[in-house]
This record gives C-alpha cells, structure tokens and sequence, in this order.
C-alpha cells in the first residue's frame, strides 16, 4: 500500500491529496504549460485522475477547459494551477511545485523541447523530446 501525499494552492484554500504511485513526472516546456505557469516549463507527475481527491476547497476551485473532458482544476482565489485531467487516457498531472509532500518520484525527461523558452537553458542530463514521447 502506497503513502499519500497533499498538496496544496499558494493561499491554502485547496487542498488535494494522492497517492505516492506516480508513473511518470517530466517537465513540460510547450506554450501552453509556460503560459499557465509563468515560467519556463511545468514540472508535471502523472497518475490516474481518479486517484486525486479534493480534500479540502471543492467550492473554492476554478475550471479552466472541459469540465467533462480535458481541463486545468486551479484555485479560484489565488490562481495557483493544481492538476490537469487528460481525458484521452484518464490520466492526472500534478503539478509537482503544490505538492508539500516529496512524492518518490523526480522528473525523468523533457518533453515538447521543441517549443521552449529561447532564454531557457536545459542544464541536465533528462532525455529531451521535441515534442511528446513515443
């Protein structure tokens, strides 16, 4: 049986929790992800959506997309991004800076390099992808 793990938006007024059985983590560098964050790539773990659980703020939330299919879930107060919900294949990204738990897991690659910031330099070793894995 895994640990749970939570996270949270800057104000505190959504709270979160999920397991610690991620099945990827990368950083994503496409515009959108850089728009929706404000910085140069959003470091992003993969799991199940259904394995998020609201725990705290379920009146406090904003939806931005979808709601019955591919949207952002972000607190409707202080705008902090939490998860994505991928309808294509019932996946969750969390966003891994709201997590206040470490999750066992760490970014394994870059993916839509093909599309970052021209003032932002990859400086590791993580495997890049122009765009998303195969």
């Amino acid at each position: 049986m895994s640990t749970s793990i939570s996270g949270s938006c800057l104000c505190g007024a959504v709270r979160y929790s999920v397991p610690d059985e991620f099945h990827a983590a990368f950083n994503c560098h496409c515009s959108l992800c850089r728009r929706a964050t404000g910085a140069a790539f959003k470091p992003m773990a993969a799991i199940r959506f259904d394995k998020i659980t609201l725990t705290q703020g379920q009146a406090d939330v904003l939806i931005y997309g979808d709601r019955d299919g591919t949207h952002d879930v972000h607190c409707r107060h202080c705008g902090s991004f939490l998860y994505s919900h991928i309808a294509a294949n019932g996946n969750g990204h969390v966003a891994m800076g709201t997590l206040i738990d470490t999750p066992s897991i760490k970014p394994q690659f870059h993916m839509f390099v093909g599309s970052k910031a021209p003032w932002h330099e990859i400086t590791d070793d993580l495997p890049q992808f122009e765009g998303l894995p195969v």
